[in-house]
């Protein structure tokens, strides 16, 4: 029988006690009761038999399912087994679904899976070995239990449980427990001939149901917890099938992160014509549903929504700049064949096609990876590698627009050839890369029509993203086609190195933006990293331009070529070589009291962003043996930061008799401050925890 049951969640100031053993204040009869007993009073060598753990809760108090509900906890329990035996898992009977009193979300209200006095009967079967040696002896199991029962709050509880049992050539089943067995299994999940599908729908999951004609009063009680346990999980009817569509959740209300499961059990609650019934569940493997096409009507709105966006992006910051150098080239051929012209626009609107295509294809494929609903347009700027390099190219080409070096016309690659006559696969690479830096701007502008298209089917995907590579590629086609339109640009002239010049700027400040972008996907500590590494490429480039030239001799452009590989690749390297560093926690004298009162080991770094020793230090110091024998030996480390003004800060320094920092501290409990020196390497380091502070004993 399905019971739901208005029962309680405690308030939100009780919330986080439910993993505390609060039995401060309860009264002694405030405690479970528990046993284990068996459905054998004998067993036989290779038999498989069954046991239970029968818990007996405190009057108003219950225990809970394999999977709460909420952020409680479920039972569980470590066997100590005889050689040669072996333990199944729990079998888990249907527990009440039970309102809370207090919810996270009223508009979305959750329930609690819990276990009362007439179900908290927990089997688990016990298989014997097939050893005849075993006969006329006594076997003893042992089950070490914990379980936690809540009322208006909660406490955990634990047990260790033991039942001894003959072994005899034909065992014998205990009469007086046949009853409770029997119960119990009745309250578990049956089997059905129900078939179960589980589909991705977005964000969210739907369990399809086929082979029952009437579904009332539905509850899904998943097993894994990253189902959110809703009120209103009700059965629609889709043709033969019945719909509930579950909602799923990345961490519970405590913050602590849910179970991914690729695949759904759990049990099935309903009524149909005849009964209510109480069916399980088998293991689904979760499918992504296909995308329904969309109407024309609702296409040709997304479709026009993709292209003006395109179109829109032409003036976006992203994209400027490499616009203007597309702009730089109509202008030089506007006195050209008026057939090349067009050839120029084609080739730019091929590029534009073709790393859309790339891109989008990208985008379907994590897509169908992930289901849709976590990966949007613009999610390869979450890759620091795609960052970095898109950031070191805008930099260059701003050098060369303003003329720190001069590359050649067959080296150019991106936006190159713009003053040859063979220019038609720089016009292709200023088109490809328009795309590549046009998408960071593309949400503000293409919203809901992105959005829409990202659920479409292939074929009115791909469609959508090639409208919206139109639209950005659309006002040099239209000059191409129509090369009258090129007749109203300015002619060439002294004015364009000019506008060459301030075209720089644009691309410095992208190049400035892709820093920003790529400093928040590292660690802030390392970001001098991409700063050195711009510096010494920028040095290539200014190496590169000042003696690579027709006026040195070849071996002079030799040598310029070599330091320039060699700077910019080590400035690449510099910049992408990005590691984890020590986890700092903000120093307060407040906290060193702390911690040292609890007998832990606190390092102190005083330090400032505009200290370059400090910077070296964490740069070369803690290498990973550091970090991680800082872990090992359970040091706490601080970080005092005086980039601004701190009196407090200035106030320890001037205790500690130093007035420049970098300063660094060792204390151990019980033992007089340690001030290291001021510039820092891993052995030393090494040196100062080893001998310094104590070995941690391991856990029992």
């Amino acid at each position: 029988m399905i019971r739901f049951f208005c029962s309680f969640l405690f308030g939100s100031s009780l919330a986080f006690a439910q993993f505390e053993n609060v039995t401060d204040g309860l009264q002694a009869d405030e405690s479970s009761k528990s046993s284990l007993v068996s459905e054998a009073k004998s067993i036989s060598p290779g038999q498989t038999f069954s046991v239970a753990i029968a818990l007996s809760h405190p009057q108003g108090w219950h225990s809970y399912y394999r999977n709460p509900g909420g952020i409680e906890e479920s039972p569980s329990v470590s066997w100590k087994l005889p050689p040669g035996f072996s333990a199944g898992s729990i079998q888990w009977p249907a527990p009440h679904v039970t309102e809370p009193a207090f919810q996270m979300d009223e508009t979305q209200p959750e329930k609690s899976y819990t276990y009362t006095d007439d179900q908290a009967f927990l089997i688990t079967q016990i298989t014997a070995p097939a050893d005849a040696s075993l006969i006329g002896t006594s076997i003893t199991i042992q089950a070490d239990a914990k379980w936690q029962i809540c009322k208006d709050s909660c406490k955990n509880e634990k047990a260790n449980l033991t039942i001894t049992l003959p072994v005899t050539t034909k065992g014998e089943a205990d009469s007086a427990q046949q009853a409770d067995f029997a119960k119990a299994r009745a309250s578990q999940a049956q089997a059905s001939d129900l078939a179960f599908t589980a589909i991705r729908n977005g964000a969210d999951l739907q369990l399809r149901i086929r082979g029952v004609k009437q579904m009332d009063k539905a509850h899904f009680i998943a097993d894994q917890n990253m189902i959110v346990p809703l009120s209103s999980m009700q059965a629609r009817a889709e043709g033969e099938e019945f719909v509930i569509d579950l909602k799923t959740r990345k961490e519970l209300f405590s913050g602590t992160k849910t179970d991914v499961a690729s695949s759904l059990s759990g049990i099935l609650c309903f009524s149909d014509a005849s009964d209510e019934k109480v069916v399980a569940v088998p293991v689904t493997a979760i499918t992504k549903a296909p995308a329904p096409p969309l109407p024309w009507a609702k296409f040709l709105p997304v479709l026009l929504g993709m292209f003006l966006g395109g179109l829109v992006l032409n003036l976006m910051p992203c994209v400027f700049p490499v616009i203007g150098i597309k702009i730089l080239g109509f202008v030089q051929q506007s006195g050209q064949d008026k057939r090349k012209i067009m050839l120029h626009g084609l080739a730019f609107t091929l590029g534009v096609l073709v790393s859309f295509w790339i891109l989008s294809g990208f985008l379907f494929a994590a897509r169908q990876a992930v289901g849709g609903e976590e990966y949007g347009w613009g999610y390869q700027l979450q890759n620091p590698w795609v960052v970095l390099g898109l950031m070191m190219l805008m930099f260059v080409m701003a050098l060369n627009l303003f003329g720190v070096f001069e590359m050649g016309t067959s080296a150019t690659g991106v936006g190159g050839k713009l003053q040859s006559k063979q220019g038609i696969g720089g016009s292709f690479f200023s088109g490809f890369l328009a795309t590549v830096v046009a998408t960071p701007c593309s949400g503000p502008f293409l919203g809901a029509a992105i959005g829409a298209a990202i659920a479409l089917p292939p074929v009115q995907f791909y469609t959508a993203f090639t409208v919206m590579a139109l639209g950005l590629a659309f006002p040099y086609l239209l000059m191409s086609v129509f090369p009258k339109l090129v007749d109203y640009l300015p002619r060439p002239g002294a004015w364009m190195e000019t506008f060459k010049q301030g075209m720089s700027f644009l691309l410095f400040a992208t190049a400035g933006y892709l820093l920003w972008v790529y400093t928040g996907l590292i660690e802030l500590d390392n970001m001098l990293n991409p700063v050195f590494g711009l510096a010494a490429v920028g040095l290539a480039c200014w190496i590169y331009g000042r003696w690579n030239t027709h006026a040195q001799t070849r071996a002079v452009r030799i040598y310029a070529l070599i330091a320039a590989l060699l700077f910019s690749g080590g400035g690449i390297y510099y910049a992408g070589s990005i590691k984890k560093g020590v986890e700092w926690e903000t120093w307060s004298q407040d906290r060193v009291d702390e911690l040292l009162a609890e007998g832990k080991p606190v390092y102190v770094d005083f330090t400032a962003k505009w200290c370059l020793t400090c910077q070296v230090n964490k740069r070369n110091a803690y290498s990973e043996e550091v970090i991680a024998l800082i872990k090992e030996r359970g040091v706490v480390a601080l970080k005092a930061d005086k980039t601004k003004p701190d009196a407090n800060i200035e106030e320890k320094l001037r205790e500690l008799n130093r007035t420049a920092i970098p300063v660094n501290v060792l204390y151990v409990p019980d033992k007089e401050p340690i001030i290291t020196t001021e510039l820092l390497s891993p052995k030393y380091l090494l040196d100062l925890f080893r001998q310094n502070t104590p070995e941690r004993k391991s856990d029992p």
